[in-house]
């Protein structure tokens, strides 16, 4: 029998060894991780959808209500994102919806944003990634005004068929409970088949036309002042298309853009979303590099044809106002015009232009 010191000596270099293993997974680069762009590419196409909808969560687990509809899903900005659009009807009337879905390459992770064409806000994302075929993705909302914890999953994914679960939490992660299911069949159909009811769409609001003269293909020049609120003076220039199309039945649009300058290519994807309520529109941005939307988003309407947006950020430690301007010059022209303000509206400096031309 060996004596203890050296029992004891070779179970602390074995509890050493262990430890730096253990330690080694948990540290593993994000690099390292699987690619998952291609995660979503089952949701891709046109579905029939059955949706189950709890209302009074926490509080009656029977009521219940069924809804059917239809949910489309088409790729954009390269593949990098998609985006979902989706119209169904039940007990309490006509619902749509839209959610974009976005691939952070540095994370390896999906962020899911909705927004109901009711108010074309953004709700706090979603944020996790696919293993083994099981998409589970995680984020905090409020339900009867209390902050809770919600997953959502996607399972049962096959060619033709798929099931999408909301879970709500209200202790924490503990205990979840499922309010909402959708079963998704793929459509086949097309408009003037056997069967084919055409949607109905809710009443048409003002200001829901305000960007509709921006929808289409453009050819885009840019100039940029590189470092904002610094006293710089030098702008780059940068050349490049976009195309906007509308979503929503016209309640939002996304536009796409791409540019090449002297820094290099520039990918940007812009959600603008209708809020029927306010008369005001929200406006998302994200770029290539960090597949994130920038939150919060720039808010404000269209005022004899100019409109003019506004939100509150941190700009390198510091907080700042921005001011994001659009302006239809003609039919075939309209500029867009970027704007930091560090005395809160007081005085603002120009720094991102863009003028588009129709293509």
């Amino acid at each position: 029998m060996k004596p203890i010191r050296e029992q004891l000596r070779f179970y602390l270099v074995l509890c050493a060894v262990l430890v730096a293993q253990g330690s080694s997974a948990m540290h593993r680069p994000i690099d390292s991780l699987r690619d998952g762009q291609h995660d979503f590419d089952f949701n891709i196409g046109n579905w029939h959808t059955h949706i189950q909808r709890l209302l009074n969560v926490f509080r009656d687990s029977s009521s219940w209500v069924e809804l059917n509809g239809t949910v489309k899903v088409r790729k954009v900005w390269n593949g990098r994102a998609s985006l979902e659009e989706i119209e169904a009807d039940g007990p309490l009337g006509h619902f749509e919806g839209t959610t974009l879905f976005l691939y952070n390459p540095a994370s390896h992770e999906w962020s899911q944003n909705f927004a109901s064409s009711s108010d074309g806000v953004l709700e706090n994302p979603t944020i996790g990634s696919f293993k083994d075929g099981r998409g589970e993705l995680f984020g905090q909302g409020t339900e009867g005004g209390k902050s809770v914890m919600e997953k959502g999953v996607w399972s049962d994914i096959a060619a033709d068929s798929h099931t999408y679960t909301i879970y709500l939490s209200n202790d924490g992660g503990k205990n979840w409970t499922v309010v909402f299911i959708a079963h998704l069949t793929r459509d086949i159909s097309t408009p003037g088949s056997a069967g084919y009811v055409a949607p109905k769409f809710p009443p048409e609001v003002p200001g829901q036309h305000d960007f509709d003269f921006a929808i289409g293909t453009w050819k885009e020049h840019s100039s940029r002042i590189l470092h904002p609120l610094t006293g710089s003076t030098s702008w780059v220039d940068m050349d490049g298309a976009s195309v906007a199309s509308k979503i929503m039945n016209g309640r939002g649009n996304l536009t796409e853009l791409e540019s090449d300058g002297p820094n290099g290519h520039l990918e940007l994807l812009a959600l603008r979303l209708y809020n029927a309520q306010t008369h005001e529109w929200n406006l998302t941005f994200a770029t290539s590099k960090v597949g994130v939307l920038g939150m919060p988003p720039c808010v404000g309407e269209f005022k004899n044809g100019r409109g003019e947006f506004y939100d509150q950020e941190e700009y390198k430690g510091r907080a700042i106002w921005v001011r994001f301007t659009l302006i239809a010059l003609t039919a075939n022209t309209f500029r867009s015009e970027q704007a930091f303000s560090v005395d809160g509206g007081k005085t603002w400096e120009s720094n991102w232009i863009n003028n588009y031309t129709r293509a």
